[in-house]
């Protein structure tokens, strides 16, 4: 995790200098991350980023659907254990509620520009705190009561898994770990929001040591906790997982919050993808007042809602796939450690290291150009096995499949 932390904040600074082409105060912007790559590379590589990030942004959107869910379910079921004083298994279908999570996200996929309100940013900061402090807290309070530490350096014992699985887990969990640093593809489209003097690079900088810090910090801490307190029997949620039956209500605040945090955060990924799609259907379509008139709608109290036709459909639509592909896949570990996966190299690595060489004009075969390239290609041995060992839990997940009738 260190790691990944470091080599996420190293590539993220990277990233950073691209969002304005020459002069990094008062140069051209770069507004997305295409635009990013077009002004520095150029050529067939602007359309396979583009290809390689809205893809990502649109499986993002289905983990975390697919985590709210769970983390809904999670809620019904510590309430159904209590009132049952644990003789209720408190099994239940997830499909409700990701069809509940896909209505609200339709719902709020209609306020214009709602990754730019100011709020957001502290409400997602404070649930993050919420749930990652209860975590930490209960698996520190499981360790204290039962007196010892469970588990060992060398992670989950051979017996209790083959060695076989013991290896493409350990190969899932970089693409989980890679999920958690997965913002830089959404970063330039961040950093477009910030206000200057200081510089955008300078202030997205600090802005992402602080975050990689702080995330890194937080992971650790509940991982290591968790891990102690259960050992080889670690659920792969702790909140989720029912390694804690109580207190319910604190599991129920801890979940709560994990929900209230996805519902913005889908919004945010989604938002690059909402506005290239929308630009693109009125650059080829400016004539169509379906794709380009806004209705004036008047609500009280409220400055005028303006409707589009298009967003209203396009969108829906976006949402009702995300929803119906989650309710398909429910696997919510394995899900994750693909899309950590397929986005950590080409974005997090790749299109940044290969834009700065560009851009600062590092000549080939230097000492510096030969090292960022051994920086991409063993990052990018690690996406490989990464996504390796989460096809294989995926498949292994499909053996015992049946479409839109996965309990809990």
């Amino acid at each position: 995790m260190f790691l990944f932390s470091f080599v996420t904040y190293y590539t993220s600074s990277l990233l950073a200098a691209c969002y304005r082409s020459g002069d990094p105060v008062n140069g051209k912007r770069n507004y997305t991350y295409m635009d990013a790559v077009r002004s520095n590379l150029g050529g067939f590589k602007v359309k396979i980023c583009g290809c390689i990030q809205y893809v990502n942004l649109f499986g993002v959107a289905v983990g975390y659907t697919i985590a709210s869910a769970i983390s809904m379910m999670a809620i019904k079921r510590s309430n159904c254990f209590h009132a049952s004083a644990g003789k209720n298994s408190c099994r239940m279908n997830s499909n409700p509620y990701m069809i509940a999570f896909g209505i609200a996200e339709i719902i709020f996929s209609q306020i214009p520009d709602f990754d730019q309100l100011w709020w957001l940013s502290i409400v997602a900061a404070v649930m993050s705190f919420t749930y990652s402090t209860i975590g930490l807290g209960l698996g520190i309070a499981k360790v204290a009561e039962t007196g010892k530490i469970r588990g060992s350096l060398t992670g989950i014992s051979v017996g209790t898994v083959t060695q076989t699985q013991k290896i493409w887990r350990s190969f899932q969990a970089l693409g989980d770990i890679a999920f958690a640093y997965s913002y830089s593809l959404i970063l330039i489209e961040i950093q477009d929001t910030l206000k200057a003097p200081p510089s955008e690079s300078k202030t997205m900088k600090k802005a992402t040591l602080l975050s990689v810090g702080v995330t890194t910090l937080f992971f650790m801490l509940c991982g290591c906790m968790g891990y102690a307190a259960f050992g080889d029997l670690s659920p792969g949620n702790l909140l989720t997982g029912f390694g804690f039956y109580n207190p319910f209500w604190l599991l129920d605040i801890a979940n709560a919050a994990i929900v209230i945090h996805l519902v913005g955060a889908y919004q945010v990924y989604c938002q690059p993808l909402f506005a290239f799609v929308e630009k693109t259907a009125a650059e080829k379509f400016p004539d169509s007042e379906f794709i380009t008139k806004d209705i004036k709608i008047p609500i009280p109290g409220f400055r005028t809602y303006n409707l589009n036709l298009f967003r209203l459909v396009w969108r829906t639509i976006f949402v009702m796939a995300t929803t119906l592909i989650s309710m398909l896949l429910p696997f919510f570990n394995d899900i994750v450690g693909l899309l950590g996966a397929l986005g950590f190299w080409p974005l997090t690595v790749y299109f940044p290291v290969e834009m700065y060489i560009s851009q600062k004009k590092i000549p080939k075969w230097s000492t510096r150009w030969l090292c960022l390239q051994i920086l991409s290609i063993a990052c990018l041995i690690i996406t490989i096995a990464a996504a390796a060992g989460s096809i294989a839990g995926v498949m292994l997940d499909l053996k015992s499949y049946k479409p839109f009738s996965t309990d809990y």
